[in-house]
């Protein structure tokens, strides 16, 4: 049986320890950047250039770290005691919200799209491929901590976490999220997006599959230990802030293929 046991720290820089968790966010935003550079040049015609993909780059890093660390505060921990107030930032030893972090993005975004000239969701349908690389580097993160697990398993592939307090093997959930986050989403993302569809058509499936795959592995994943489950004896806080984002993502599709001709993404 597989022990979720990793030493969290990767190496040390003059004495300073650097951690797995922090590094796989920044593979997740510099990766994320070389994709949109690489869409970049496959389709000049969608006017996004070089530069302006850098700086997409700059403002979704700032908008996943704020936003993501607020989030998780926010929705997670609301009760901070004060004498933990200036752990705030540490980020490296894990508690980031996706929600969050997607709200800091957008709100990120609304200003990039100023600079650029470009409809708001032109950007977000844009970038909307890329940053399922971040979601599943940030899975990997939390695995090498051997946070999130899930319920206990028979399965033949259940591990076990000891942080969870026993030695019963679990459903391997930051695994799972990896998978569906980071490489089923971005594989139909990226698919999907390489040919011309409606605005708002990208965005809005991008919502539908993260949150539709989210609900589901609630399912069986623990909830957080200050929250637990809300109602119903199996509803958690994940499912909660995901189901507003499924509707979000329906009316952005529904929106997309049903408004008058001729507005398209940039994808055209």
């Amino acid at each position: 049986m597989f022990v979720v046991e990793f030493d969290p720290t990767a190496f040390h820089v003059f004495g300073w320890p650097v951690r797995w968790y922090g590094l796989m966010y920044l593979i997740g935003i510099v990766g994320g950047w070389w994709l949109g550079r690489v869409r970049a040049k496959q389709h000049p015609e969608w006017g996004f250039t070089a530069q302006q993909v850098d700086d997409l780059a700059f403002y979704i890093g700032l908008g996943v770290i704020l936003g993501g660390r607020i989030g998780y505060i926010l929705f997670y921990n609301p009760f901070l005691p004060p004498g933990q107030a200036s752990h705030f930032w540490e980020i490296w030893k894990g508690g980031m919200s996706f929600h969050g972090g997607l709200l800091g993005v957008l709100i990120a975004l609304w200003f990039a799209k100023r600079r650029f000239g470009r409809s708001y969701f032109e950007v977000v349908d844009f970038i909307a491929p890329f940053v399922t690389l971040g979601l599943g580097t940030g899975r990997i993160g939390n695995f090498i901590n051997g946070e999130l697990w899930g319920k206990h398993t028979d399965l033949p592939w259940g591990m076990i976490f000891p942080r969870s307090g026993d030695a019963m093997p679990r459903h391997p959930n930051p695994l799972y999220e990896f998978f569906l986050e980071g490489v089923v989403m971005f594989i139909i993302l990226w698919w999907f997006s390489s040919k011309k569809r409606p605005t708002m058509a990208v965005s809005g499936l991008f919502a539908i599959l993260y949150a539709s795959f989210r609900i589901l592995i609630e399912f069986v994943r623990v909830p957080d230990k200050e929250l637990g489950y809300l109602a119903f004896g199996w509803l958690t806080m994940g499912q909660v802030l995901s189901l507003p984002l499924l509707a979000t993502g329906i009316i952005l599709i529904w929106l997309a293929y049903n408004k008058k001709q001729g507005q398209v993404t940039s994808n055209e």
